[in-house]
């Protein structure tokens, strides 16, 4: 056996014991970790970075070899049940290895910068490395039961990023919602596992797959029964990948730091429920009733985080509505049985969005300089405009992950959604309405976040016509916000202004317009953002080579006698489960078939710069340039803003249904407790109370008179 393939398990155990070394350091020598907190954060990028050497080692052994090892022991030996732990290392594995610790080592890497001055910078390189960990591990689970442990590693390394600054009420409350939707999808994958086992009696995949195929086909299992117990693990997947409905925790995750919202978008969390999925297809496949359910999640996903995401304010909610919307077009692809494309587009997604939070991250590590030390107004999108121009290097990688993620040639999604968009078609009318009209929005809202960020006039400041009021306004919001970095902002305040007292309020208003005009060279260069400092910079830089070239290995560019495309021939599902592969004869050929889907792309984006483009900011102030905000906008753009700035009102009916059901259910429940149960209890009490003092004034100790009565 190579060497590669037998020390594939360290690719989770590294991470997973630097964490842990890490973090029982902090536990006990929190002092003296703390002073050495550059010297943890290298430990980590390094276990990080080993494991990623070892991924690649297995993937060029796949790729050269194209073979199949498992090696697993049992857990608890037993004759009845016997279930096994050990890892399992094919092509599907390798190549989730690699996009999970490529990415965890440059998000790690961000993350020195970005969060250097924050006070719990000592944990989170802890978190990070446990995901990647968690993550790691679940890609390499031979079986269900493997695969279900990791996966609640996954959503626990999840709830600790996402409630980082737990000070804060909005993380506090982001990190329990992803907790409480997880656990109900987790409970669904659990009854799913144990349904599987009872009808085929293994938790092995392969073995599962082939029993539960051969019964289905010579009637041995029940319909019902089979129709109820396979869509049952699919649940897991649907909360982890924020399907609708249960997809409502991602947008909340935004909350915590960027860096952890970079690797769960793209790396951990969400990829987790799709490789799960392609993990169990065949076992899907058998049963066309959990197929179309599958697909039609999928589909409704693709299109609902679409147009929620038209007209998102806050820059990183517009990316998690931008994730959901790809995982529902990778999610219907598996539906409609296109094994290929759905990877395809998994891989090519990931390193895009693990480009484009880096981004907005440097975008707002800049803003809060600006604006203030507020997630509500660094992370809003309308005072902002002009950053390319302050910002080169970062704006030209987020244009080139924008352009990746609208499905533009020659980088990396064109070709994966067009084949999505292609099977949906080829499957039925349905899917290929949805998957070519999701085309619309999602390059509409993706090119509406570069534009109003990097584009056009830097309106926080006013731009080139800033008046000296305007100066003075943002010098003002600049002064009055006092905060700590503990509080969960990524970098520290500023110095404190000689025109603040040492109570943090004001001298007075002259005072401040005296320092305005006074210092105002000294003071405009504060007002506009600059460019982040090389270890922020350097990750955008280098995930911008693999967005712009991994769409490659999907592309037969060699011609078609030549066979398939390099993604097909790794890409071999479970148990021979198959699909047809009609890649075009040349380039030429491609991007004629991928004319329909890259024309919807250009569409949408000459749409948003129609609306958002430089020439129609230029005479916008701030706030205006976005006619979903305007107060005087028609009914359809009233429609639509309403419909995004209310997340599709499906948090507002989960109020009333879950929340206040839940809240009126345990009312009603104290109400019957109070006067029911408690009530016959106590009334029981009081009537032998009421009955035996009767009888105590019926005693008066003379025997005539008890014979008398």
């Amino acid at each position: 056996m190579e060497l590669s393939y037998e020390c594939a398990w360290i690719v989770p155990s590294r991470p997973f014991v630097t964490s842990g070394l890490i973090g029982l350091a902090s536990f006990l020598f929190p002092k003296a970790t703390k002073s050495l907190r550059r010297i943890r954060a290298m430990l980590s990028v390094l276990s990080l970075a080993a494991a990623m050497s070892v991924s690649i080692a297995t993937f060029w052994q796949q790729v050269t070899g194209r073979s199949t090892f498992e090696y697993s022991w049992s857990w608890i030996p037993n004759d009845d049940i016997s279930p096994k732990i050990g890892f399992s290392v094919d092509s599907l594995t390798s190549i989730t290895s690699i996009s999970v610790t490529t990415i965890g080592v440059l998000v790690m890497i961000y993350s020195d910068s970005h969060m250097r001055h924050d006070q719990g910078y000592v944990r989170f390189p802890v978190y990070l490395s446990f995901s990647t960990a968690s993550t790691s591990g679940l890609v390499f689970s031979p079986n269900p039961i493997q695969i279900h442990v990791f996966r609640e590693l996954v959503g626990m390394c999840s709830y600790s990023p996402i409630g980082f600054w737990f000070a804060r009420p909005s993380a506090a409350n982001a990190c329990q919602k992803a907790f409480a939707t997880n656990r109900t999808g987790d409970f669904g994958l659990l009854l799913g596992i144990l349904g599987t086992y009872w009808i085929t009696g293994s938790f092995e995949i392969r073995e599962s797959c082939d029993r539960f195929s051969e019964l289905i086909d010579n009637n041995s299992a029940g319909s019902s029964l089979a129709n109820t117990c396979a869509p049952l693990p699919f649940l897991g997947p649907v909360s982890k990948s924020a399907q609708s409905p249960l997809h409502v925790w991602l947008p909340d995750a935004t909350e915590g730091p960027t860096p952890i919202s970079a690797l769960i978008h793209a790396a951990t969390m969400v990829a987790a429920g799709i490789f799960f999925v392609a993990r169990m297809l065949e076992l899907f496949e058998t049963l066309p009733l959990s197929m179309n359910v599958i697909s039609w999640i999928g589909g409704i996903t693709a299109l609902l985080g679409a147009t929620i995401a038209l007209a998102q304010k806050d820059i990183k909610k517009g990316l998690a509505y931008s994730t959901m919307s790809q995982l529902g077009y990778m999610m219907l692809a598996l539906g409609l049985g296109a094994y290929k494309p759905s990877l395809f587009h998994l891989i090519t997604h990931a390193h895009p969005k693990a480009l484009l939070f880096p981004g907005s991250g440097s975008v707002i590590h800049s803003m809060e300089r600006v604006v203030g030390y507020s997630p509500n107004r660094s992370q809003n999108m309308s005072p902002t405009g002009g950053s390319r121009k302050y910002m080169p290097i970062t704006g030209i990688t987020f244009l080139s992950g924008t352009l990746s993620l609208c499905g533009i040639p020659p980088l990396a999604r064109f070709r994966s959604k067009d084949e999505i968009i292609a099977k949906s078609w080829l499957r039925s009318f349905p899917p290929g309405c949805i998957a070519s009209f999701t085309a619309v929005p999602t390059a509409f809202y993706m090119f509406r976040i570069y534009l109003l960020t990097f584009e056009g006039n830097f309106r926080a400041g006013g731009g080139t016509n800033s008046s000296h009021s305007s100066m003075n306004s943002v010098i003002r919001s600049n002064t009055k916000t006092i905060a700590t970095s503990g509080d969960g902002y990524d970098v520290p305040p500023p110095p404190r202004d000689e025109g603040v007292d040492s109570a943090g309020g004001y001298d007075g208003e002259d005072s401040v317009d005296r320092k305005v005009s006074a210092e105002s060279n000294i003071r405009s260069e504060s007002l506009y953002p600059k460019e982040s400092d090389v270890s922020m910079v350097l990750p955008s830089v280098v995930l911008s080579i693999p967005t712009s070239l991994v769409g490659s290995i999907g592309v037969n560019l060699a011609g078609g006698e030549t066979g398939p495309d390099l993604l097909s021939g790794w890409l071999t599902p479970l148990a021979g489960f198959s699909e047809d592969n009609n890649n075009p004869e040349n380039l030429v050929q491609l991007l004629i078939d991928s004319a329909g889907s890259v024309g919807l792309s250009l569409a949408g984006i000459s749409i948003s710069y129609v609306i958002y483009g430089p020439i129609s900011s230029h005479t916008q102030p701030c706030g205006d340039i976005d006619p979903f905000a305007k107060q005087s906008m028609g009914s359809f753009n009233r429609l639509i803003g309403d419909w995004s700035h209310n997340r599709g009102y499906i948090d507002h009916y989960y109020d009333i249904l879950l929340v206040r059901g839940i809240r009126f259910l345990g009312e009603l429940t104290l109400l019957f407790d109070q006067w029911v149960i408690d009530g016959i209890i106590n009334g029981t009490g009081i009537l032998s109370s009421i009955g035996g003092e009767s009888a105590r004034y019926g005693e008066g100790g003379r025997v005539s008179s008890y014979s008398f009565g």
